[in-house]
């Protein structure tokens, strides 16, 4: 488990990589969630498809405010769990733990190489692929009576209903709580990212993730 520590009014966005290859230096490449060619991304945001986790942290009472992403497109499934609950609130866990990469329209695909398993390793948002205001949500589409949900963003609604499937998708998608921490794990089906005991929502039979890809942060405020 990796532990990160953050302040309160802290609001980012937090991925996993695959498909990595750097060298001595930390110059390289990612063939999804790359961050301009580096190891270390120095505040540089993710390279689409990749899966989101978004959060602001409260100050003092505050509430965070918190969510997965779709928007960006796709890479691995993940699941948040809020933990240490401030006061008697509740703080539901969201995620999206459906392996999209499966049921991808070829469209939309990305095709990794010799790395996991080859074939598809991401999913693009209909924005990232066909880059119209209409699927962007942009132009004269930039607010959510002309923005509404498209087919392609509909297939990853119904994959992860409580992620975001495109900009507006707040009303299912956006978390309210008051957490000491939150756990995000990606692959979370992956006897490695889980942890013992722990409930972890039933994914689709024969699915299953290498552990050099699976990943447990814990991000604390």
């Amino acid at each position: 488990m990796i532990k990160l520590t953050s302040v309160p009014g802290w609001s980012g966005r937090i991925w996993a990589r695959t498909g990595c290859t750097f060298d001595a230096t930390g110059i390289g490449k990612c063939e999804t969630g790359d961050c301009g060619g580096r190891l270390e991304c120095d505040g540089n945001g993710a390279a689409p498809p990749t899966s989101l986790f978004e959060i602001t942290l409260g100050k003092g009472n505050e509430q965070d405010f918190y969510d997965v992403s779709m928007v960006d497109g796709y890479n691995l499934p993940l699941l948040v769990q809020p933990r240490g609950v401030y006061g008697s609130g509740v703080c539901n866990a969201t995620g999206c733990v459906t392996d999209i990469n499966r049921g991808c329209p070829k469209e939309l695909q990305v095709v990794g190489g010799d790395g996991y398993q080859g074939g598809v390793v991401g999913c693009k948002s209909a924005c990232e692929a066909f880059g119209s205001d209409e699927y962007c949500c942009s132009g004269e589409f930039a607010n959510p009576s002309t923005c509404q949900p498209s087919y392609y963003s509909t297939l990853f609604k119904q994959a992860c209903p409580k992620a975001y499937s495109y900009a507006f998708d707040d009303a299912t998608s956006t978390f309210i709580c008051k957490a000491f921490e939150y756990d995000i794990v990606f692959c979370p089906n992956s006897n490695r990212a889980r942890k013992p005991n722990a409930p972890v929502p039933p994914l689709p039979p024969s699915i299953g993730w290498p552990d050099s890809l699976c990943l447990q942060q814990s991000l604390r405020h």
